[in-house]
């Protein structure tokens, strides 16, 4: 259970993290860029890849695809928070499971029971009451978290993707990814600073060691917590899902003051009530 609270933790930070940013002045693209620094090369002093077994049979066009789009997510998921608050942002974000699930519905064809048509009907319901915006506030960037939720799903069906290709540790491919993250963040770092002039800042770099760090450790003790709890896997799926909605919510609404409506409660009620039944779903 301590692998499980640590990967909650690290997920939520992630978001603290870059909501003070905003205090700094920072630049999203160079934090993110150095982001993926410190999160490659943790990835391989801890998980040890073989870089040797990395051939022209693995599935490079996923590893392209996922590399592309997980810094232009990680932007959009800045651009999220900054305009809608850390607690929508992680329930949109937690939402995204649902894509996968629709994919594996009217993709793959798999057999869906009543719980995941339940599930997937209050989710509908709960991303729509999350991002329902106060009638006096005229500034409601829904596109963001909607881009989140989006990007999030289509993320995990291409990991899940990469999972079945058992030639190369997970592990290894995870490395692969990073360091084509990297290299699309650092091309638009070097546009920015040519195109745009602008400005390298440490505080960039300080900012994207933490995110990192974090970014990492979400990864690692996620994979350490479904390794401990390998005969009830759902027990994590529901727990880091049902948790980062929880404690995001509680950080944004007590430490960054962040006003929710009553509708936008109810959505956050709907999102943890989805969860649960798209958790009770898989016993059946």
């Amino acid at each position: 259970m301590l692998f499980l609270i640590l990967s909650i933790i690290c997920s939520v930070t992630v978001g603290v993290i870059f909501k003070i940013t905003r205090h700094y002045n920072c630049n999203p693209t160079q934090i993110v860029a150095s982001n993926y620094v410190f999160a490659l090369t943790l990835c391989y002093f801890i998980f040890k890849p073989n870089l040797a077994e990395i051939d022209s049979n693995a599935p490079w066009n996923i590893y392209l695809f996922i590399g592309v789009l997980l810094p232009v997510i990680f932007l959009f998921l800045v651009a999220s928070i900054k305009h809608m608050g850390i607690v929508k942002t992680d329930a949109a974000q937690r939402l995204s499971l649902f894509i996968p699930i629709l994919a594996a519905w009217l993709i793959f064809k798999e057999e869906f029971n009543w719980y995941k048509i339940i599930g997937l009907s209050i989710g509908f319901l709960a991303f729509l009451f999350i991002l329902k915006k106060p009638s006096n506030n005229h500034q409601n960037k829904w596109i963001y978290p909607a881009v989140v939720l989006i990007g999030f799903g289509v993320i995990d069906i291409l990991f899940k993707q990469i999972a079945l290709y058992t030639a190369l540790p997970y592990t290894t491919s995870l490395f692969v990814v990073f360091a084509i993250a990297l290299a699309v963040s650092l091309l638009v770092v070097v546009y920015e600073s040519i195109i745009k002039n602008a400005k390298l800042n440490y505080r960039n770099f300080l900012f994207g060691a933490l995110v990192g760090l974090c970014n990492f450790g979400n990864i690692l003790f996620y994979l350490k917590a479904h390794k401990a709890f390998s005969e009830n896997p759902s027990t994590v799926f529901a727990g880091m899902n049902l948790g980062v909605i929880i404690l995001g919510s509680l950080v944004g609404l007590i430490f960054f003051k962040e006003k929710l409506s009553k509708i936008n409660f109810l959505g956050i009620f709907f999102a943890l009530t989805a969860i649960i039944f798209i958790v009770f779903s898989q016993f059946k």
